[in-house]
């Protein structure tokens, strides 16, 4: 299988991580961190409100963001969808922004630096098309 080539607009482009709001904090760690094998790599948060970033095995992750009190249930049918946002991993998050700023897209988050423990990052936001939240993250 041929490997893909390099993004020539947004340097380093690919799948840094999937958020998901979990229902069911237990069930969701069973699954993604003893079922399908995901390590846990960073952990921060609130003591409220937990959130992991678990590698998933090629360098992509998945973040669990821990259920809130007053969050939707399990079998809730007016449940937002549970993915939270996607994020693009990239090489120049401030660089990459403006080109998607010079493009017309609404930024919801300015590019800013992070300290989620043992991972150090540069993460913006802005807002697809859809309504879809699109993060960008710079690990450093």
């Amino acid at each position: 299988m041929p490997v893909g080539t390099e993004n020539a607009i947004i340097k380093g482009c690919g799948t840094h991580h999937i958020a998901v709001h979990t229902r069911d904090w237990d069930a969701s760690l069973r699954l993604y961190r003893d079922v399908l094998g995901m390590e846990i790599v960073a952990e921060f948060g609130s003591p409220e409100r937990k959130i992991l970033l678990l590698d998933m095995g090629d360098g992509s992750h998945m973040e669990l963001f821990q259920p809130t009190a007053d969050g939707p249930k399990v079998g809730d049918p007016a449940a937002n969808d549970p993915v939270n946002h996607f994020a693009i991993t990239t090489t120049d998050a401030r660089g990459a922004i403006e080109h998607i700023r010079q493009a017309g897209y609404e930024i919801t988050l300015e590019p800013r630096d992070v300290d989620l423990g043992n991972l150090q990052a540069t993460i913006a936001f802005f807002r697809g098309p859809s309504g879809e939240s699109i993060e960008l993250f710079q690990t450093h």
